[in-house]
C-alpha cells in the first residue's frame, strides 16, 4: 500500500457539493482529484492554471469579440452548457 497522509481544508458547502457531483458524474473521487492537482502542481512547479501569456491572448480574443458584436446573454451561455454537458 502507497503511503499516504490527510489533507484537510475548509471550503465552502456549496462549492464542495457541486465540485464532488460533478466528479461523481466524471467518476473520480474527491481524494483522487485532490491527488491530481497535487500532482500537477509540482509536475508545473507552480499552479496548473493558465499562463499569463495565455491569459492575455484570451482577453485580446474576448476584447475582439465584443468589438464585433459577438457577444452572448447569461440564458445563450446557459442554453449551451446545458447541451453540451447536460448541466
Amino acid at each position: 500500500m502507497a503511503n499516504t497522509t490527510a489533507v484537510y481544508a475548509r471550503i465552502d458547502t456549496t462549492l464542495k457539493e457541486n465540485a464532488e457531483s460533478i466528479l461523481s458524474q466524471l467518476g473520480i473521487t474527491p481524494s483522487s482529484a485532490i491527488q491530481m492537482l497535487y500532482s500537477q502542481i509540482v509536475l508545473l512547479n507552480g499552479m496548473p492554471f493558465m499562463s499569463d501569456e495565455e491569459i492575455n491572448k484570451e482577453l485580446e480574443k474576448a476584447r475582439q469579440s465584443i468589438e464585433n458584436d459577438r457577444c452572448y446573454s447569461v440564458e445563450e451561455v446557459d442554453e449551451e452548457l446545458a447541451k453540451e454537458f447536460g448541466i
